[in-house]
C-alpha cells in the first residue's frame, strides 16, 4: 500500500510539473529569441543616422566597430549606388523590399535577417542588414532548461519524500490495528490497538478495542453463567450423599458415597474450568504420556469388569503437547466412554500414544465393535446412540485449539477408530525427547482413518504403526 501511495503521488506531481514546466521552457525559448531580435533591431536603428551623415570611409569604420563588439551578429550596409559596407552579404529579395522603404525581419537558414530601411539620402534608399544566428537566438535557453529540469527532479523527489511520510503516518497505525486483530484472533483478549493516526484510523482502532472489550465481557459472563449452573448441581449431590449415608448396607453405602464424591469432584473441576480465563497466546503444555497413562489406568478396572481386552501402548514416558492436562484428560475420557457406552461388553479396545514428527503426538482409541454408521458424528449435537452428541465435538475443538485435528475411521476388524492429532507446545525446547521405555503392544493394530485431508500425517502414522493405514 505504501508503494501505491508513493506511485500515485509521483504520477500526479509528474503530470503537474510537465504541464507547468514544458510551457515555461517554450516561453523561455521564445523570450530569448525575442530579446536577441530586439537587440539587433536596436543596433540597426542606431546605425541609421550614421548612414545618412557619415562618409563611406567613416561609416565603414563604425560598422567594423559594431561587428567587432559581437562576433555572432554580422551587419551589412547596402548604399544606394550598390556599394556594400561591413560584411559582404549577398543581395536578397528582402533587400529589394527594404529599398522600397519597408523594414523587414525574416527567417533564413541558420538564423534571422533584420533589414532596416534608411531614406532621405541623395542617391536613394540605403538598407542596413543584421544577421542574428540561431546560437544567438537560443543563448541561455539550454541552461534555463537544465535549471527547470533540476527543479522538476527536486520537486518530484520532495513529493516522493512527502508521500512516503504520509504513507508511513497512515500505515503504522493500520499495522498496529492489524497486529491487534491478529492477537485477538489468536485468543489474546487483552490486545488493544493504539489510538493514533488519522481520525478514520483512530475510529477503527476504537471500534476494535470496544469489540475486544465486549467479547471479553461476554466470555466472562458465559464462564460465570456456566460456573453458576455447575454450582447448582451441588444441591442435588448433597441430597444424594445424605441418602447414600442413610443406607444400612455398609458396602453399598461406601460404594455409593465414593461415586458421589467422584461426581462432586468432577463438578468442582467443571466450575474451576468454567471460571478459568481463556488462554492469551501460546499453548499450554502437559505431559500427554502421564495423562493418558493415568486415564487408561482409571478405565482399566471397568474393562476388566466387562471382560474387555484393553491394549495400552505408550511409546515414551515423556510427550509434551500443546493441550492443558484437564482438557487432554477430558478427551481421553470422552473417547473411552464412547467405547464403553456404545459397544457390547466383551468388545476389545486399544489406546495408543505416539510422537508426531512435526511435534506433539498421536492419540488413537480403537475398538472391535460395530463401528460408526454416521459420517457426520463430529457435528455438534449429532448422535446416533441416544447421547448428547457433544463429546466428539469437544474432543475435536480441543485438538484443533492445539493446532491438531480429529479423524474418524474404522479399525481392521470393522470397529471404530478415532485419531487425535495433538499439536506441539509453543516452546520448542519443551518437546525435547526424554529417555524412556518403549511400551509397544503386540496386540495393537491401527484403524483406517477416513479423512483424506490428513494424507501426509497418515503416511507418517503408517510408518509408526508399521503398516499402511490406507490399505
Amino acid at each position: 500500500m505504501r508503494l501505491r501511495i508513493i506511485l500515485l503521488v509521483l504520477a500526479i506531481s509528474s503530470l503537474i510539473l510537465v504541464s507547468f514546466l514544458v510551457p515555461l521552457a517554450l516561453l523561455l525559448q521564445t523570450f530569448a529569441a525575442d530579446r536577441a531580435t530586439s537587440a539587433a533591431t536596436a543596433q540597426a536603428q542606431w546605425l541609421a543616422p550614421l548612414v545618412a551623415t557619415l562618409k563611406p570611409a567613416d561609416l565603414s569604420l563604425a560598422i567594423a566597430r559594431v561587428n567587432a563588439q559581437d562576433s555572432q551578429e554580422t551587419t551589412t550596409v547596402f548604399l544606394p549606388g550598390g556599394q556594400r559596407l561591413g560584411v559582404q552579404a549577398p543581395v536578397s529579395d528582402a533587400t529589394g523590399v527594404a529599398r522600397t522603404g519597408s523594414s523587414v525581419t525574416r527567417r533564413v537558414a541558420g538564423g534571422e535577417q533584420i533589414l532596416v530601411s534608411v531614406q532621405g539620402l541623395a542617391k536613394g534608399t540605403a538598407v542596413i542588414e543584421t544577421f542574428v544566428p540561431d546560437s544567438k537566438l537560443r543563448q541561455g535557453v539550454a541552461r534555463a532548461w537544465l535549471v527547470l529540469c533540476l527543479i522538476g527532479i527536486g520537486l518530484i523527489a520532495l513529493s516522493v519524500l512527502v508521500s512516503a511520510q504520509l504513507a508511513r503516518s497512515l500505515l503504522i497505525p493500520l499495522a498496529a490495528v492489524a497486529r491487534a486483530s491478529e492477537l485477538l484472533a489468536d485468543g489474546d483478549l487483552t490486545a488493544r490497538a493504539s489510538d493514533t493516526g488519522p481520525p478514520e484510523v483512530r475510529q477503527v482502532s476504537r471500534g476494535l478495542n470496544r469489540l475486544a472489550a465486549r467479547i471479553g465481557e461476554l466470555l466472562a459472563h458465559e464462564r460465570e453463567t456456566l460456573a453458576d449452573l455447575s454450582h447448582q448441581l451441588r444441591t442435588p449431590l448433597t441430597a444424594l450423599r445424605i441418602d447414600a449415608e442413610s443406607l444400612r448396607d455398609e458396602a453399598e453405602m461406601s460404594q455409593l458415597t465414593s461415586d458421589v464424591d467422584a461426581l462432586t469432584r468432577r463438578v468442582n473441576e467443571l466450575i474451576r474450568a468454567a471460571r478459568r480465563p481463556s488462554a492469551s497466546g501460546g499453548r499450554i503444555a502437559c505431559d500427554a504420556a502421564q495423562v493418558v497413562r493415568d486415564r487408561a489406568a482409571f478405565w482399566q478396572p471397568l474393562a476388566e469388569d466387562q471382560d474387555r481386552f484393553m491394549a495400552i501402548e505408550i511409546e515414551t514416558d515423556w510427550l509434551p503437547v500443546g493441550v492443558p492436562a484437564e482438557d487432554l484428560a477430558a478427551c481421553v475420557d470422552i473417547l473411552l466412554e464412547n467405547v464403553f457406552a456404545h459397544t457390547p461388553e466383551g468388545v476389545a479396545l486399544g489406546v495408543r500414544l505416539a510422537r508426531r514428527a512435526a511435534g506433539g503426538g498421536w492419540l488413537t482409541v480403537a475398538d472391535d465393535g460395530p463401528g460408526f454408521d454416521n459420517a457426520d458424528l463430529v457435528s455438534r449435537g449429532s448422535s446416533a446412540g441416544g447421547s448428547t452428541g457433544l463429546g466428539l465435538d469437544i474432543a475435536r475443538r480441543i485438538a484443533e485449539a492445539s493446532g491438531g485435528s480429529l479423524t474418524i475411521g474404522r479399525s481392521p476388524r470393522g470397529g471404530a477408530a478415532i485419531t487425535l492429532a495433538l499439536g506441539p507446545t509453543a516452546a520448542p525446547e519443551e518437546t525435547a525427547r526424554r529417555p524412556g521405555r518403549n511400551g509397544r503392544s503386540k496386540h495393537w493394530r491401527h484403524a483406517r482413518p477416513a479423512d483424506a485431508r490428513l494424507s501426509t500425517e497418515l503416511a507418517e502414522w503408517s510408518a509408526i504403526v508399521g503398516h499402511d493405514v490406507n490399505a
